[in-house]
């Protein structure tokens, strides 16, 4: 391993670890070499600057962790089978004395003590008849070497069962990783931020800031270390996006759409029927720049569900008909595809534009006519499912693609679009109804220009949203039948739709054999819909709810995109507790899209822990779908947030972009600022950072092929 950089050395070469335990360490923590280890960063630290005295030690402070020095003065095994302990007596220099217990590894810890000699003992008070001990206390030995050890914050690494019972736990890992810095020189490690960045914000040295990561004397230097690196990772990131965006910008053509024509016109001035919010024409104003500009368009539209995103997408897709191009439509299910395709049908009616449909279940001599008719041109706007990724769907002139629920579709999908249109790539447009935080947005779509549909349109009144208890149930039910009784329609919504004796939830099934004895028939009727049901009977059940042939639809949140009923004026969710707020967002979306005003019930178990009271708090307080979704993120981590888990930007090893909001923001504009004056980062104060952009680029190649 003579020629391999001392950091991209595989792990098994790090003194003892060898095969057996690398491949543990690969498999529970992906490293893989020493780089992967000294980039796995504590979680958090323990204080072991401060020496406690045992005349001191407190029994209303037990749970604290504790230090204590002192010689080992007795060790034996004590009572039999299950109650076998080893036990052992701490001394102090003052005389005092406390009981070690260790119920584990007795055997071990048997042969290893040494009696007589001086420890450094690390643990939590147990107290008994108000007299402390410490049980399974850390034990280390004071030699000359380690007595400055006790004076610094000790890391905690993350670990797993598994590890902890190979002897990989987090004290083993602390010594490999103080094995590789011994090892390891600054110029070893090299510098990949410029001088300028790092005076001017006053950032540690990397090689500073990896070490007291991992091993901070204080409280400062552990802030710093912190600070520099969380700078540097988002700052990368950043920078890395926007050279994306610029490549893309600067290099990918896209169809010139000079022209807002007659199709446009007509359906603006004589059609629309209503007046667009303010934000949905600045939308749209950033739309028709980005179309008429000759480079390819690739933005995400995000805004509430019912902000009227879809009418912003007509619109655009008009443009692109005026122009003589095709567009087309892709949603995540059939039921919202054909839901797209009845509405844009009946607005383009009197355009005289053919709007065709194309799903799976199309087939034979309708689907060859369909496609012998996209081909030459006869149809201005298909809307579909995935069925138009096909290799068989060929377009004449496809110009503009729209992608409903952006986060329900693969970038490979995606891709496949641009060998749709010949020869430049068509104009994509991406909406989503999730909205994501600033921050997240910017981690995940920065490669992507972002609108924001802010405002919904007038007329539409908010949710109201209560929370209720069990004994509430009655007073609920008294509810639904007055509503249902002025004509409108009711979701009831479950977590689950098995019973599962770890959940102590009312499942689906018994919801609806309790909801059948309140709602008899002949007067009301009942559809059900959960995951588990074929794709014809899930649909079959929506149509029937969608048509008014029931008035009551129980389901689990297979519903949460893709049902638009503007009669269902009550959404009652059951266990609420069991959602993310995202999904609760989502759900109470799905009423509202009428005039009348809607409700939205909130049921849940009495017992609720902190998150799920806050998570309630914030459902009821309001309905801005970005504000939740902030909230979410603070409760929950970037990395549970439908979509960001697939998308593999959110692997961050110490960034958190819930609470690193203004950093974030900083290494945005500072990568911004750098590539305005320095495009292709030629000039030489820059060349560190072209060198750890290619660098980032070539492990991106070697872990593709990995994975």
């Amino acid at each position: 391993m003579n020629n391999v950089p001392l950091l991209d050395t595989p792990i098994e070469y790090l003194s003892g670890v060898g095969t057996f335990r690398a491949d543990l360490l690969k498999l529970e923590l992906r490293i893989f070499t020493f780089r992967d280890l000294i980039q796995c960063f504590p979680f958090r630290y323990v204080d072991k600057t401060q020496f406690h005295r045992i005349q001191d030690l407190d029994e209303s402070a037990a749970e604290l962790p504790v230090q204590l020095r002192g010689i080992l003065r007795r060790v034996e095994v004590m009572g039999e089978t299950r109650s076998r302990r080893l036990v052992g007596v701490l001394r102090e220099d003052t005389g005092q004395s406390i009981e070690l217990v260790w119920f584990q590894s007795i055997i071990y810890l048997e042969k290893t003590l040494v009696v007589g000699a001086e420890y450094v003992a690390f643990g939590k008070t147990s107290w008994f008849n108000h007299k402390p001990s410490l049980p399974h206390p850390e034990m280390e030995i004071v030699t000359t070497e380690n007595t400055t050890l006790a004076n610094a914050f000790e890391p905690v690494y993350p670990s797993t069962e598994k590890l902890n019972a190979r002897s990989l736990d987090s004290r083993a890992r602390r010594k490999m990783v103080k094995n590789i810095f011994d090892k390891l020189q600054p110029e070893t490690l090299g510098e990949c931020l410029p001088e300028y960045l790092m005076t001017a914000y006053r950032l540690m040295p990397q090689y500073e800031a990896y070490y007291n990561i991992h091993f901070p004397k204080n409280q400062v230097d552990l802030e710093a270390a912190r600070r520099r690196l969380k700078f540097q990772e988002l700052f990368f990131l950043q920078l890395k996006m926007l050279k994306n965006k610029q490549h893309q910008r600067n290099t990918i053509q896209g169809y010139s759409f000079e022209r807002i024509g007659e199709k446009f016109n007509e359906f603006y001035h004589k059609h629309l029927g209503f007046e667009l919010t303010g934000a949905q024409k600045r939308v749209l104003r950033e739309i028709r720049h980005d179309v008429g500009s000759s480079r390819q368009m690739n933005r995400l539209l995000q805004g509430d569900v019912g902000c009227g995103k879809t009418v912003v997408a007509l619109l655009a897709m008009l443009i692109g008909i005026d122009n003589g191009y095709q567009a087309c439509l892709m949603a995540p299910t059939e039921i919202l595809a054909q839901q797209h395709h009845e509405g844009i049908a009946k607005l383009c009616e009197p355009l005289g534009l053919t709007v065709a449909f194309l799903s799976g279940s199309v087939k034979g001599k309708k689907r060859e006519q369909l496609l012998r008719q996209l081909k030459n041109n006869y149809i201005n706007i298909l809307i579909g499912t995935h069925a138009i990724f096909e290799d068989w769907v060929e377009f004449d002139k496809l110009g503009i693609a729209i992608i409903d629920e952006q986060h329900r579709f693969g970038v490979e999908q995606r891709a496949k679009l641009w060998k749709k249109a010949n020869p430049l790539p068509p104009h994509i447009l991406v909406m989503s109804a999730t909205p994501i935080p600033r921050t997240l947005a910017m981690t995940l779509y920065g490669d992507l220009d972002v609108s924001v549909i802010d405002e919904l349109p007038a007329g539409r009144k908010p949710i109201k949203t209560v929370h209720c208890y069990e004994n509430h149930r009655l007073r609920i039910i008294g509810f639904m039948k007055d509503e249902i009784a002025k004509g409108r329609q009711i979701y009831v919504v479950y977590p689950l739709i098995e019973e599962s004796e770890k959940l102590d939830l009312q499942n689906l099934m018994s919801g609806y054999e309790a909801l059948t004895n309140d709602f008899p028939k002949p007067e009301y009727h009942i559809s059900v819909v959960h995951g588990k049901m074929r794709g014809e009977a899930k649909d079959f059940e929506m149509q029937r709810f969608l048509n008014k042939e029931t008035q009551i639809m129980i389901a689990t949140t297979v519903i949460e995109v893709g049902v638009n009923v503007p009669n269902a004026s009550v959404m009652v969710i059951e266990n609420t507790e069991r959602f993310g707020l995202s999904q609760l967002h989502q759900l109470r979306g799905r009423v509202g899209r009428g005039a009348e005003q809607s409700y939205c019930v909130l049921m849940s178990a009495y017992k609720l822990s902190e998150e799920g009271r806050e998570r309630i708090r914030v459902m009821c307080a309001t309905t801005d779908g970005f504000e939740i979704a902030e909230a979410d993120m603070r409760l929950r981590g970037p990395g549970d947030i439908e979509g960001t888990q697939q998308s593999g930007v959110l692997n961050l090893k110490i960034a958190d972009l819930a609470k690193d909001q203004r950093i974030l923001q900083a290494a945005r504009d500072i990568a911004q600022t750098i590539l305005e004056k320095d495009p292709n980062l030629m000039l030489p104060e820059n060349a560190r950072l072209k060198h750890y952009l290619e660098v980032m680029a070539q492990t991106a190649k070697i872990w593709s092929r990995i994975s």
